[in-house]
């Protein structure tokens, strides 16, 4: 409480001639950067910073700001800075809307379903779903309604039908749900406006909350060009157009105020930040404020005063240029592996096979292509870190015999297949580590005679990742062909 003249012996704050810093030096990278992947080292150049005991003219954090008690809601000065940053990208369909600091995606989306769900609820997902995202809400009896996907994730005609012929005995409809629009993990899909705008009004209908976990959002990039050399990152980018051409939030069609964007500086700055923020209406504000209050009472201090001045140090049009440089990282990256199946299967587009239910690319043994065996199906990604694979267990000469008398033939043999592909020395995600929790008693097949795995691109070099992808494939192609 602030009143003019008051002494106050009524809070218990800590005195900040005890906090033992002088200063917290910083040399960061500009904002400008451009990184080679092929090599990547730090910059020459630097930004200088130091935040110093007390505020100074040049800076607008402190040390005895940034590690005192604080509001929850996390320092001014960041929110400032995050509400100019959402204005810029995303201009909210309605005018209350608020932003709040959070100790990243996790915590946050930890924090939702405490607020949201009750035991013996369900919640809406994706066909599949992170495993740290649902592991939050199983413990608490919670189970996921998975909804069909497509080449952009959830689909809206499947939202409509799981809503409309929901069988109340079960327990109530679902009232929330959760997706990650851009970069899904693990499907590597990117959800685009129209599709969004369907979902939204099917969330409408039937009053549902939509929680928009969003940590791939800026990195979005142009299709993959089969056949054409991949070229480095683009040292000139243009900001206002990448954020033109990109998907937009949900938040730019909320005009209701019934989305919860969750945004991470994880993927742009650093994870172990544990830094993010939420974009909701006030009455979700207010009760998500309450509840921070009684457990992580707010992000680091640490990392608010460390992230906040860089922040200021290279401004807003800096920071989303540095955004869109990450994003020409990860492009590069997606290049590196796209390329590397290609040169070691040969992949055909799905429109031109017999494939049944393929999207996007089919792939055969090399030199094999409509002639061998269709070993997988993938959909080259457009944004975040994954691709994600269906191998076609169906066309493998051992499959029949392996799967007659069994119950989920198709998760037994992902399980085994990928033991032999760690025996080759190359690890996958088996998909099985992404299927939405439906109960203990449910064991859900998405395909029958097909698993999956997801592939990450985001952290091998470039020989390593194609000594990886060579390592792939021949496992795959060994298996399917004898040889």
């Amino acid at each position: 409480m602030y009143q003019k003249g008051m002494i106050s012996f009524a809070g218990g704050l800590p005195h900040p001639s005890v906090f033992p810093f002088h200063n917290i030096a910083v040399s960061a990278f500009p904002a400008n950067t451009v990184i080679d992947p092929a090599a990547p080292q730090p910059p020459a150049e630097s930004v200088e910073y130091a935040i110093q005991r007390e505020l100074t003219p040049s800076t607008s954090y402190s040390i005895q700001q940034g590690l005192q008690y604080m509001p929850s809601t996390g320092m001014q000065q960041l929110l400032g800075f995050l509400r100019a940053m959402t204005e810029r990208m995303w201009k909210p369909a309605y005018a209350d809307w608020e932003v709040m600091a959070n100790s990243g995606s996790t915590a946050a989306w930890s924090l939702i379903t405490q607020l949201l769900l009750e035991r013996g609820d369900y919640i809406l997902t994706e066909s599949m779903i992170f495993s740290t995202s649902q592991a939050v809400f199983i413990p608490m009896g919670i189970k996921a309604v998975p909804i069909a996907s497509d080449g952009e994730g959830m689909r809206a005609d499947a939202l409509e039908e799981a809503l409309a012929n929901w069988d109340e005995s079960k327990g109530r409809r679902p009232r929330v749900m959760y997706l990650v629009p851009v970069g899904q993990n693990p499907l590597g899909t990117t959800m685009q406006l129209e599709r969004r705008k369907d979902i939204y009004e099917v969330a409408v209908k039937y009053d549902v909350i939509i929680v928009e976990d969003d940590p791939y959002t800026m990195l979005e990039f142009p299709e993959y060009k089969a056949g054409q050399p991949s070229t480095g990152p683009d040292p000139d980018v243009d900001v206002d157009a990448f954020l033109a051409r990109k998907s937009p939030s949900f938040l730019t069609i909320d005009y209701q105020g019934r989305v919860i964007r969750m945004d991470t500086f994880s993927k742009v700055l650093a994870p172990g930040s544990r830094l993010g923020w939420f974009t909701m209406n006030k009455m979700f504000s207010e009760r998500v404020l309450r509840a921070t209050e009684v457990q992580a009472n707010g992000p680091s201090g640490f990392s608010q005063i460390i992230v906040g001045q860089l922040l200021e140090q290279w401004g807003l049009d800096g920071f989303l240029k540095w955004q869109v440089n990450m994003c020409e990282q990860y492009r590069v990256r997606r290049d590196w592996m796209l390329d590397a199946i290609y040169n070691e299967f040969d992949v055909v587009p799905a429109e031109e096979t017999d494939v049944e239910g393929a999207i996007g690319q089919v792939v055969y043994p090399k030199g094999q292509a409509h002639t061998g065996p269709a070993l997988m199906s993938f959909l080259p990604p457009v944004g975040g870190m994954f691709i994600w694979i269906k191998a076609y267990w169906r066309t493998h000469p051992k499959y029949a015999a392996f799967a007659a008398g069994r119950e989920t033939p198709e998760n037994d043999f992902e399980e085994i297949f990928w033991k032999t592909l760690i025996a080759n020395d190359v690890l996958l995600t088996p998909g099985w580590y992404h299927d939405p929790y439906q109960g203990d008693d449910v064991h859900a097949v998405e395909e029958a005679g097909a698993g999956h795995y997801r592939l990450a691109y985001s952290f091998e070099p470039k020989e390593v990742m194609d000594e990886g992808v060579r390592r792939m494939a021949k496992v795959f192609v060994d298996e399917w062909t004898g040889n």
